[in-house]
């Protein structure tokens, strides 16, 4: 006897709780480390060329083997967000992307 096989229904689009564009904090965290700075700036200036590094907040952990940098961009879609952090999580030095 055959059964009738169902597709599934499509997928509904994700829905954002953010209205682009927007102003968004990231959080960074990596070893403390020559370099790691540059780096996560590099990266986010290619997916928001607008950033000003001036903003950029620094934190050491309080023995100081870890450091917390925050980038706050001015994000216009989910598709650019969804790339700097895809790059940012690539980047050898980064543990952590909040």
């Amino acid at each position: 006897m055959n059964t009738p096989t169902s597709t599934p229904a499509p997928v509904a689009a994700q829905v954002s709780l953010l209205e682009f564009p927007c102003s968004f904090p990231i959080k960074i965290m990596g070893r403390t480390r020559d370099g790691f700075a540059q780096a996560v700036v590099e990266i986010v200036r290619k997916h928001a060329p607008d950033f000003d590094a001036a903003t950029l907040e620094m934190r050491a952990s309080s023995a100081g083997n870890y450091l917390s940098v925050t980038a706050t961009i001015n994000a216009a879609s989910r598709e650019q967000l969804d790339a700097l952090y895809r790059e940012l999580c690539a980047q050898p030095m980064v543990a952590m992307v909040l």
